[in-house]
């Protein structure tokens, strides 16, 4: 809903098919709840606070207190925590959206770039956690293999890549974000010239680019991993870091699955309304209503636990946490 406010809510007196065929670029209605409301606007303070202290400790700890050498992981990891530090700081745009039962009250030009930023931080955010996959993937099996080292994308041009891929993606949402007036309500949505066709369009771009293909390359990346750590010398040198390294990857996929899978399944859902391939009916309305905001609520999550997965799992990172708390 918040996310990209595909889903808005308006007024109850709104509900049924006909505001669905009348509003094309608008799901659903909703009963705008304030209970609901007020779990939304909770979940995204507590999101933004954590995820704003991680993020920082992760760029604190990178940029201001690196001991070691430059690799290209910790540069992942430095632009992962940037652009989730960006996501996070759309929060309270989105909670104040939604404490006003999701009338936008920041004009157009905000509508625009929180939106976009909001996406945009998404795609890189993904594909930056792709993109560390396979670079573990590559450098412990030619680490292990053999002793020359394979010349690979400098890590900077890969960053670069990464942010240009997902400033493209985000295209359609800065050109077609605006501020619709909608029975009286301001609301912050887009709004496609050719109406539910190209909405499912960009939904079916968001499930690619945004699940499927990242969460397909994470898992054959780390399948991979496992399968070459446990045929490699690890085994014999070392079993207590294979069952470390096991846990790790275990932990970063279950995450991204879980925090994702239930916001894209649901604009699945959506898409195939869309399409005429199922129906409106009165459970899509309630799914939509009820579940999908807090779907988006768990996806966002996603944000604040990746500083935690990444780095304060990572025993170097716990040690300089522990110094500074204690004054070293």
């Amino acid at each position: 809903m918040n996310e990209e406010n595909e889903s808005v809510c308006l007024n109850g007196s709104l509900m049924g098919r006909e505001c669905f065929s009348n509003l094309e670029d608008i799901d659903v209605t909703a009963d705008g709840s304030p209970v609901l409301r007020f779990l939304i606007c909770l979940v995204y303070s507590v999101v933004c606070a954590a995820g704003l202290m991680g993020n920082l400790l992760v760029i604190f700890f990178i940029r201001v207190k690196q001991e070691r050498k430059k690799s290209t992981v910790n540069l992942f990891v430095l632009n992962l925590a940037v652009t989730d530090l960006q996501f996070v700081l759309t929060l309270p745009f989105w909670a104040v959206d939604t404490a006003l039962d999701f009338s936008w009250p920041f004009g157009d030009a905000m509508c625009k770039i929180i939106l976009s930023v909001t996406v945009m931080n998404m795609y890189a955010s993904v594909f930056f956690l792709t993109a560390m996959s396979v670079t573990r993937y590559c450098s412990v099996a030619s680490a292990l293999k053999s002793r020359t080292r394979q010349k690979s994308c400098p890590a900077k041009w890969t960053c670069a890549i990464i942010w240009t891929l997902a400033t493209l993606a985000t295209a359609p949402t800065s050109i077609f974000s605006t501020v619709s007036n909608v029975t009286g309500e301001k609301l912050c949505l887009l709004r496609f010239p050719g109406g539910q066709y190209w909405l499912a369009v960009y939904h079916i771009q968001k499930l690619l680019l945004g699940f499927v293909l990242p969460m397909s390359i994470v898992s054959i990346s780390y399948v991979m991993l496992l399968r070459f750590v446990r045929n490699r010398t690890m085994k014999t040198s070392n079993p207590k870091r294979r069952c470390q390294v096991t846990k790790s990857i275990t932990i970063v996929v279950l995450s991204f699955f879980l925090c994702w899978m239930p916001n894209h399944a649901i604009t699945l859902w959506s898409v195939l309304v869309k399409l005429n391939v199922a129906n409106w009916d009165k459970a899509y309305y309630i799914v939509h209503t009820y579940v999908f905001p807090l779907t988006v609520c768990l996806a966002h999550t996603n944000s604040c636990l990746n500083p935690i997965i990444y780095c304060l799992m990572r025993k170097e990172f716990r040690n300089k946490l522990r110094s500074l708390i204690h004054g070293g």
